[in-house]
């Protein structure tokens, strides 16, 4: 069955967000434990759903106050330290061209997710839209990735899931979609593959070769 429908991970696959992301984590981590957290801590961590986060690295349950400290230092340095990742928007506008839906799985909120898509000037491209706000279980559970198939009315063998981590990877691959690891991930392209992606990507554009 050809390829109708991509859906796309936010941070660190079409949105660049690391820096902002690992400044926010050192920033809200300071001064909350005994140790002092570095990048090399915060990386591998990435990509999963913020709260979840939070608890790892504190150890604690209740890490509502620390959300909100995240929360209030990633929206005021967003503008700043986003931006999109390389041919990210012509490959969108070539996708469209073919008739190809697109869509986002992300363990943000809506919120973020929002500027992050308006400030690159791709969110016209996503038909829909599914954030943390719109599940009980983030990824790696594939409940977003079903709901974004639902919301399309596309079967999963119509869909591929293209993200930066493995949690992107296991989400899709439990919801029956096909997937596409990015090299430009973080945590490195030997890390994506260890997750068995159907496909690896080294540039936005090699995607065109996939989705035909």
């Amino acid at each position: 069955m050809p390829i109708t429908t991509v859906l796309f991970d936010l941070d660190g696959t079409i949105v660049d967000t690391n820096e902002l992301i690992v400044r926010s984590f050192l920033h809200t981590l300071e001064g909350e434990t005994e140790r002092a957290f570095t990048r090399e801590d915060i990386i591998p961590h990435m990509g999963f759903a913020l709260m979840e986060q939070l608890r790892f690295f504190t150890g604690q349950e209740q890490v509502d106050e620390l959300a909100v400290k995240y929360r209030t230092f990633n929206q005021s340095k967003h503008d700043e330290l986003v931006t999109e990742f390389p041919h990210v928007p012509e490959v969108l506008a070539e996708l469209a061209r073919r008739g190809i839906r697109m869509g986002v799985v992300t363990n943000k909120i809506r919120q973020t997710t929002l500027m992050g898509l308006r400030l690159c000037g791709i969110e016209s491209y996503m038909e829909t839209i599914v954030t943390a706000d719109d599940v009980a279980r983030g990824k790696p559970d594939p409940e977003a990735v079903l709901k974004a198939l639902e919301q399309l009315g596309v079967a999963p063998e119509e869909a591929l899931m293209v993200g930066d981590s493995k949690y992107d990877i296991i989400a899709g691959r439990d919801a029956g979609v096909k997937t596409v690891g990015v090299s430009w991930s973080l945590k490195g392209e030997e890390h994506l593959r260890s997750f068995d992606p159907d496909y690896i990507i080294h540039d936005m554009k090699d995607l065109l070769e996939i989705v035909r």
